[in-house]
């Protein structure tokens, strides 16, 4: 971790909460890269998206995930190329196209999630379940802070 200017200050918490979402990176893009499924991070979890969200848009995705659209459209055309995402017209849009994962698609995010769940369980090992309830709370606290500028 980075040594901190000032242990409990506000960067500091900032610092180490970016520290170890490096760290936990670090191990994903390990894992996809050793594992048996030639995917990328990114792809990983545009999958992902579409695992949990069955029949959302591209829109959709670039909506909730704040991310370039046309790096997002090379990422789903990529997918449905490799026969891991199907499209299917919208019935009342023609013009807007519902993205669903494959059966091959799906078990590959399947076993991402399951790497992820994993890595997640090793992060956490040295919290007790009092510790982590009280680092959600924390977490949760900071998010609405954020929320409150909005």
């Amino acid at each position: 971790m980075s040594p901190p200017s000032d242990k409990a200050g506000p960067g500091a918490v900032f610092d180490a909460i970016h520290d170890i979402m490096h760290l936990y990176r670090a191990q994903q893009y390990r894992a996809l890269r050793d594992g048996p499924h030639d995917i990328t991070h990114m792809e990983a979890k545009v999958l992902g998206y579409f695992a949990r969200h069955p029949g959302a848009t591209q829109s959709d995705l670039t909506a909730f995930s704040g991310r370039d659209k046309a790096q997002l459209a090379r990422l789903v055309r990529g997918l449905r190329d490799r026969g891991l995402l199907d499209a299917t017209v919208d019935e009342a849009d023609r013009r807007s196209t519902r993205l669903h994962v494959t059966e091959q698609g799906r078990s590959i995010a399947r076993n991402v999630q399951k790497s992820g769940e994993q890595l997640a369980q090793v992060a956490a090992a040295g919290l007790d379940e009092a510790e982590r309830r009280e680092l959600l709370a924390l977490l949760e606290k900071v998010r609405a802070s954020f929320d409150a500028q909005d």
